[in-house]
C-alpha cells in the first residue's frame, strides 16, 4: 500500500484545482446568503433566496440530468411542466444505467475502453446543462452521488469501473469482480469498501474521489442544489462519512456552504441505521426519510412524526426525494397522492413523486396534486405550524390528518371523505371554513361556523379533500 496518501493527496490537489477554477453561469464561487439552506425562522423547512420554500416535485426519471430527450417533449419542457402545476424540487441521481445515458469517463470508440483518467465531455455537459436548466426555473435539486443500482447485474456490465471496461485495473489489481449477478443489496462489489478503514484500495479510491470532485466541480457553483450521498444504501457507515466529509472539505475550500444527508435502505424509520443520520447533525444537515414511503396509512404517518422527534433538537430538514405508490412499491397508486399529503400536514420539508413503475412521476395524477397540495399550501402556512392529530377526536384510524397553527389555522387532510371532531378552543369568533376538492384542484366558496370548544368538520363527499378553518379571511 506504498504511496496511498501521496495519491489521495495528487487526488485532492486536482480536485481542488477544478474547484477553483471553474467557470460558469452560475452564482460565483462565495458562500452566498442566498443559497438553498435550512430556514432561519424555522430550521425544519427550507429557505431559498432569503426565502421559505416548501419542495414539492415530480418527475419520470430519477437521473434527470441524463435524459435531455425525455419523452414527449424533452428535459426542459417537463421541468416546465412541473413548474406550471407548482413544483420546484427534483431528484437527480448520477446514474448511467438507463438505455441512452452516458457513463461520467471518456470511452475509446476504438477500442470500446473506458479511461478512468480522462473524463466524458459529454456527461459533464449535460449535467451543467441541467443544473442551469433547473437553475432558472428555481428548482431545488437533490442530487444522489451513487446509485447502487449502476454497480450490479447488467448496469455493472457496462460501466467503466468494471475492470474489463477500462484500460487502468484488471479484477487481480482490484478485486472488483467483472460479473455480478445479484442485487446490490447484497453487497457482492467492494466498489463501496475502498477506504483503508475497510478493504483499502487506494488507486480505486483515488478514481472515486476524482470522480466525485469533477462533479462538485460543476454544482458548486450552483446556490440550488442539495446534495444525498446515496440511493439507499446498506452500506457502512464509514463509507457515508467519507463522502460527507469530502463533500464539506471540497465545498470549505471553495468557500460554499452545503447542505448533505444520506438515505439508508431500511424502511423502517426506527432501524438502527437511519440514526447514523439521525444522531449527527454536525455532519448531516437534513435527512431523508424516502425509504418511509413504502409504508401506508397511518403507519406512514406515525413513522415520520417518529423521526421528526429523533431529529428535533437541533431541528433540521425532513426530505422525502421520492414517494412510492404503484407497481411493485409502497401500495397503489392513490396510497401514493395520500402519502405526498401525511408528508406536507406532517411537517415535512419536501415531497417528491417517484419516477414510474414504482411511484406517479409527472403523471396527470401527479400533477392534480402538485397543483392541490401548492394552493392550498399558498393560503396554508406551514412554516409556523405542527401535525397535531391531538386536536381530532371522533376519528377512525387513518381517517383525517391534522396540522395548525392553534387559534389562527387548522388544515385537515380526508383521504377518503369521514367526518371528525377539531378542537378549536384557542380560536375566538366566527371561524372561515373553506374546502378544497383535491382531484379537481377546486376551493369551494368560504363558509362561516361559530366557534366553541370544538366543531364538527365533514368532507362534502367521498374521496379526497383538504380543509382550511382560519379565525380570520
Amino acid at each position: 500500500m506504498a504511496g496511498t496518501s501521496q495519491t489521495k493527496s495528487w487526488v485532492e490537489q486536482v480536485v481542488l484545482w477544478m474547484v477553483a477554477t471553474m467557470v460558469g453561469v452560475g452564482p460565483a464561487l462565495a458562500d452566498n446568503p442566498d443559497r438553498i439552506q435550512p430556514y432561519s425562522k424555522n430550521p425544519t423547512y427550507w429557505q431559498y433566496q432569503g426565502q421559505p420554500v416548501l419542495l414539492l416535485g415530480g418527475s419520470d426519471q430519477d437521473n434527470l440530468f441524463n435524459h435531455p430527450d425525455i419523452p414527449p417533449d424533452g428535459l426542459e419542457a417537463h421541468l416546465d411542466l412541473l413548474v406550471s402545476v407548482g413544483g420546484n424540487y427534483v431528484r437527480n441521481t448520477m446514474s448511467s444505467r438507463d438505455e441512452g445515458n452516458l457513463w461520467p469517463h471518456h470511452r475509446d470508440p476504438e477500442t470500446g475502453l473506458y479511461d478512468l483518467d480522462r473524463f466524458s465531455d459529454a456527461y459533464w455537459q449535460r449535467f451543467r446543462d441541467f443544473l442551469e436548466m433547473t437553475h432558472r426555473r428555481r428548482i431545488i435539486v437533490q442530487i444522489e452521488v451513487f446509485d447502487r443500482f449502476d454497480y450490479a447485474r447488467d448496469p455493472w456490465n457496462r460501466n467503466p469501473f468494471n475492470p474489463k471496461n477500462n484500460i487502468n485495473y484488471t479484477t487481480q489489481e482490484t478485486g472488483l469482480p467483472e460479473r455480478i449477478d445479484t442485487h446490490p443489496g447484497q453487497r457482492e462489489n467492494l466498489f463501496f469498501r475502498s477506504l483503508p478503514e475497510l478493504e483499502d484500495h487506494p488507486r480505486l479510491l483515488a478514481w472515486q474521489e476524482a470522480m466525485v470532485g469533477k462533479m462538485l466541480s460543476i454544482s458548486l457553483a450552483f446556490d440550488h442544489v442539495l446534495y444525498c450521498i446515496s440511493n439507499e444504501t446498506n452500506d457502512s457507515e464509514a463509507w457515508s462519512r467519507h463522502w460527507a466529509q469530502f463533500i464539506r472539505s471540497q465545498a470549505r475550500e471553495a468557500n460554499r456552504g452545503v447542505e448533505v444527508t444520506e438515505m439508508w435502505d431500511a424502511w423502517d424509520l426506527s432501524h438502527a441505521t437511519h440514526r447514523r443520520t439521525f444522531d449527527h447533525p454536525d455532519l448531516y444537515s437534513f435527512v431523508d426519510i424516502s425509504q418511509n414511503n413504502h409504508q401506508v396509512g397511518q403507519t406512514h404517518w406515525d413513522n415520520m412524526q417518529t423521526a421528526r422527534r429523533l431529529v428535533a433538537d437541533p431541528p433540521r430538514p425532513v426530505n422525502n426525494t421520492k414517494i412510492y405508490g404503484g407497481t411493485p412499491h409502497g401500495g397503489s397508486l392513490l396510497q401514493g397522492t395520500h402519502k405526498m399529503w401525511h408528508n406536507v400536514l406532517g411537517g415535512c420539508a419536501s415531497s417528491r413523486f417517484h419516477r414510474p413503475t414504482s411511484g406517479a412521476g409527472l403523471s396527470e395524477l401527479a400533477q392534480r396534486h402538485l397543483k392541490s397540495v401548492r394552493m392550498f399550501t399558498d393560503v396554508f402556512n406551514v412554516f409556523v405550524a405542527e401535525p397535531d392529530n391531538g386536536l381530532l377526536s371522533e376519528r377512525a384510524e387513518d381517517e383525517a390528518y391534522c396540522a395548525a397553527d392553534p387559534g389562527r389555522q387548522y388544515a385537515i387532510y380526508f383521504p377518503d371523505g369521514g367526518s371528525v371532531k377539531l378542537d378549536v378552543s384557542q380560536a375566538e369568533g366566527t371561524l372561515h371554513v373553506r374546502w378544497l376538492d383535491i382531484h379537481r384542484s377546486v376551493w369551494s366558496p368560504v363558509e362561516t361556523v361559530e366557534g366553541g370548544p370544538s366543531i364538527e368538520v365533514r368532507a362534502p363527499a367521498r374521496g379526497q379533500w383538504a380543509v382550511l378553518i382560519s379565525g380570520h379571511e
